[in-house]
């Protein structure tokens, strides 16, 4: 058949509805949607978003666990010519109505538990117009917790087998995903439908995808390798498994009852699984596990090896500002096991000195990542979108107009062959359980308990999560430091991959002569 002009991200499922019709494409617990039903769901669900008036750019928030209605609600809003927002579910309602806000978010899509929670934080859906509820009853609905929007049941929408005409091109924004920033509040990465649609190509190639696969999605759609099951599945019409991680033996059971073929973690989960009792047939069916959000311990990837001895493995690389940006082929892994490969298809990756010169072969530098999978900036921030993102090629090619690179702020080094191996970051992101937390928001949280004069959050190599958040604090007054009561106020502040692991207390935090805090000194100090 004619293949469609994938210029929106809903295309990926209309064409795979074309192709593969009924066959599995989604399950959520006991529930399977075929490829043609979930493609006839998001298209009801585009319709309702234009019928309550959602215009082409607004922001759709969905703030919903992996359920079928949160890829129908992604998908659908990306047909609407909307631009979706997943919000994490382990967000506090405080880091919830900043991202609202921040991003000016027109409908809410989300539980009537969920809502309950976030309208005691005052003001936090201030902005908001509609709010569409899951698992509502219509009566529930129409008695929502504030009058300041509209409420509908996800089920009362109007609905239509044919969604509304997107009037979108692939350049255009389909997705805002949340990260946290240096300054201390979260940044919304902005992509297009095209870096969403290539990046789903690009991988599904790398990792050998067909439509014989089975996927487990263990990872947050609010996160970019999340998403990207998502992405990488419905390029070549496989099927994904979502599962809202409890246990690591949930995982092995879900893996056995659904013969599971790949799964793509981060380090944590892998060294759980590592430790899990897999039955041999269950073992034998993966064909490939992926690794991404931190470097994976070898002793954790020998273990891997050893329960899934038929298993490709594939070491990753990537930020959020690219999507994804290179892999270790499998075969390699054996000769460059502290390596993070090659860049993915479709995309170049340079290292380059600071006036923009390539580095050579051995020489440290930064890692570049050029191509289509750049992301279109940082929503409503110029200044950082300036820093981050910058021409490439300027001096090699002076015709030519600027384009536009991401610079990643990591330091790396090629060998003879072009094989990279990464050295490091050059800001003080906390990189923990495949998240990246920024310092100084636990710092300002620490603050506000009134229990610290002073606070540095640091990250310390650990080889479970990756790095562990320490805390150096100083009293607040002449008694010691309440380490407990401090731990206990920041639990309730922030997710529990956000609390620090250890506080460690100091009468004062020594200085540079700027007058900022010593990191590196108190970095060399926790590490001796």
């Amino acid at each position: 058949m004619k293949r469609l002009m994938r210029s929106n991200l809903c295309h990926l499922l209309e064409q795979a509805a074309h192709m593969r019709g009924s066959a599995a494409a989604l399950t959520y617990k006991n529930t399977t949607c075929g490829y043609d039903e979930l493609f006839l769901r998001v298209c009801s669900f585009a319709s309702g978003l234009a019928a309550i008036g959602l215009a082409r750019d607004e922001r759709v928030a969905i703030l919903l666990e992996k359920r079928i209605e949160t890829v129908v609600a992604i998908f659908g809003t990306a047909a609407a010519g909307g631009v979706f927002v997943p919000i994490n579910t382990l967000l506090r309602p405080q880091q919830v109505a900043y991202i609202l806000a921040d991003c000016n978010v027109s409908v809410l899509v989300t539980t009537p538990e969920r809502l309950a929670e976030l309208a005691k934080h005052p003001d936090a859906c201030a902005g908001v117009a509609h709010v569409i509820l899951v698992g509502a009853e219509p009566a529930e609905a129409n008695e929502a917790v504030a009058n300041s929007f509209a409420t509908h049941d996800w089920a009362s929408l109007p609905a239509s087998d044919v969604a509304p005409l997107p009037a979108t091109i692939d350049m255009d924004m389909a997705a805002i995903l949340y990260t946290s920033g240096s300054t201390g509040k979260p940044k919304g990465v902005v992509l297009s439908h095209r870096n969403l649609i290539v990046g789903g190509e690009s991988v599904s190639q790398y990792l050998e995808n067909t439509s014989s696969d089975t996927i487990l999605s263990v990872l947050p759609l609010s996160f970019d390798a999340g998403l990207s099951q998502l992405t990488t599945a419905f390029n070549v019409g496989a099927h994904v498994v979502l599962v809202n991680y409890l246990l690591p033996a949930d995982v092995v059971r879900l893996c056995t009852r659904h013969s599971i073929t790949g799964i793509t973690g981060v380090p944590p989960l892998w060294i759980q699984l590592a430790d899990q009792t897999w039955p041999a047939e269950t073992a034998a069916r993966l064909r490939y596990f992926a690794n991404t959000g931190g470097r994976m311990p070898k002793a954790t990837l020998d273990k891997l090896r050893q329960r899934f001895p038929k298993a490709l493995p594939y070491l990753m690389y990537g930020l959020t500002e690219a999507f994804r940006s290179t892999y270790l082929d499998p075969a390699q892994i054996d000769r460059r096991p502290d390596s993070i490969g090659k860049a993915i298809p479709n995309a170049e990756i340079l290292v380059l000195r600071p006036d923009g010169s390539r580095c050579a072969p051995g020489e440290e530098g930064e890692l570049v990542h050029r191509g289509p999978l750049v992301a279109l900036g940082y929503w409503n921030d110029p200044k950082r979108t300036a820093e981050r993102f910058r021409p490439v090629f300027a001096q090699e090619a002076g015709w030519r107009a600027p384009e536009l690179a991401v610079f990643s702020g990591d330091t790396v080094v090629a060998d003879e062959e072009g094989f990279l191996f990464f050295v490091g970051r050059r800001d003080e992101m906390i990189k923990t359980s495949g998240y990246r937390v920024s310092p100084t928001e636990v710092e300002e949280v620490a603050y506000g308990t009134g229990l610290v004069r002073d606070a540095v959050a640091l990250g310390v190599e650990d080889p479970t999560l990756g790095q562990r958040i320490v805390l150096i604090a100083s009293p607040a007054g002449d008694l010691p430091l309440d380490q407990t009561g401090l731990l206990s106020a920041i639990r309730q502040q922030l997710p529990q991959y956000m609390v620090p692991a250890s506080v460690f207390e100091m009468s004062a935090i020594p200085t540079t002569p700027n007058g900022k805090f010593d990191r590196v000194s108190l970095r060399a100090r926790l590490s001796s």
